[in-house]
């Protein structure tokens, strides 16, 4: 099964980072986040990627060339190879590597890699957010279900105390937990072929107009993740999760 990375964005709220890298390759742990987000999929055997590739894409082309021993059939004008992934010595990835447009949104990314991908079941994640999920059994809920998409839906992080105010008088203060809030879109999809009737042109949002139709077609459905699951939108967030693997507790990867 493939499995496609969106890669193409800006990053703009982790400039301080971005404005020599794509956010894919900023590091967590010594890696690129994008690098764990790969090691997740290929620990359950998914090792065929396709990276949609947009704001300095050629930096990840470049990432993925100078392995002494770079993934096996590396595609997108890079070079070819018959060896294993350098950094997951047990893994043979696949990836192609594709750029689909420097403004180009979400939707109409993964639309852009329309032929490069097989007429069947596929998966779809951004690089660069983290979780604890299960692959194996999010592909098998998805299987179950026989709709067109599943969306991972996760509970947000908890990082502040919740205060209940009398005036300036502090009633109530509680610390808030990640049961305290909804649930949110965790970025772990599956999709049947079929979502590309639901995607249009290059301004394509993948999480407005054609998410929003399945859903009221439906459609979609939701594999609730009550883990690990965290993203990086922030320098705080990429903080956290060094802090998380300097302290050897790292909650993301398999969980097998």
């Amino acid at each position: 099964m493939q499995v496609v990375i969106l890669c193409g964005g800006r990053g703009t709220r982790l400039s301080e980072e971005t404005t020599l890298k794509p956010k894919p390759l900023v590091e967590i742990d010594g890696k690129p986040i994008l690098w764990h987000v790969m090691n997740l999929y290929s620990a359950y055997g998914f090792q065929d990627f396709l990276l949609a590739l947009g704001y300095k894409g050629e930096l990840i082309r470049e990432y993925f060339s100078s392995f002494d021993r770079p993934p096996s059939r590396l595609h997108g004008g890079v070079r070819d190879s018959d060896v294993e992934t350098a950094g997951a010595p047990t893994a043979k990835w696949v990836v192609d590597l594709v750029d689909s447009g420097l403004e180009t949104m979400t939707g109409g990314r993964l639309l852009r890699l329309k032929k490069k991908l097989k007429p069947e079941t596929f998966m779809l994640t951004y690089g660069d957010g983290l979780g604890s999920m299960d692959i194996a059994e999010l592909v098998q809920f998805h299987k179950r279900h026989g709709k067109i998409a599943t969306v991972t839906a996760v509970r947000p992080p908890a990082r502040f105390g919740g205060i209940q105010c009398d005036g300036e008088r502090v009633v109530s203060f509680r610390e808030k937990s990640q049961a305290d809030a909804g649930w949110i879109n965790g970025g772990f999809f599956v999709f049947q072929p079929e979502v590309f009737r639901y995607l249009t042109d290059d301004e394509s949002v993948l999480e407005q107009a054609p998410l929003e139709r399945l859903a009221t077609e439906g459609q979609l459905m939701a594999y609730k993740h009550a883990g690990f699951w965290q993203c990086m939108d922030t320098a705080r967030d990429r903080d956290y999760l060094n802090e998380l693997a300097e302290r050897g507790a790292v909650p993301w990867g398999p969980t097998k």
